[in-house]
């Protein structure tokens, strides 16, 4: 089993930042990937981000490129969403999630475990 929460959404005015936290415990994570997605209410669960075992591969939408930036933390067993330049269409339940070993992509189903989310609201 492996347990993720995230923490660090909030409200925001259009062009801050937030860094939002993904806290792994129970089976490591170390050799998975991991990855970010959002769902703003009545919207599927969409791809964001996804980081390679090592850290040393990312992979980003198109409509968060340059803006929202996934980093991972071995040591702590922490994901990372740093988030600039938001804008309103950014709001909604961001969720981390655990990937294959190795790499994973863009498609939920190459994810098994889930956290419960965290809400992130950007102002006009």
């Amino acid at each position: 089993q492996v347990q993720l929460v995230e923490s660090g959404g909030g409200l925001v005015q259009a062009g801050g930042s937030l860094r939002l936290s993904c806290a792994a415990s129970g089976r490591t994570i170390t050799l998975s990937a991991m990855g970010w997605f959002r769902q703003a209410p009545g919207t599927e669960r969409e791809f964001v981000a996804a980081i390679s075992w090592d850290g040393r591969s990312t992979v980003t939408a198109d409509s968060v490129k340059g803006r929202l930036t996934i980093t991972r933390d071995n040591d702590k067993k922490t994901v990372y969403l740093e988030m600039n330049s938001l804008k309103p269409e950014d709001s909604a339940v961001y969720f981390c999630a655990r990937g294959g070993s190795g790499y994973s992509g863009r498609e939920r189903s190459e994810y098994d475990y889930w956290g419960q989310g965290t809400q992130v609201t950007v102002s006009s």
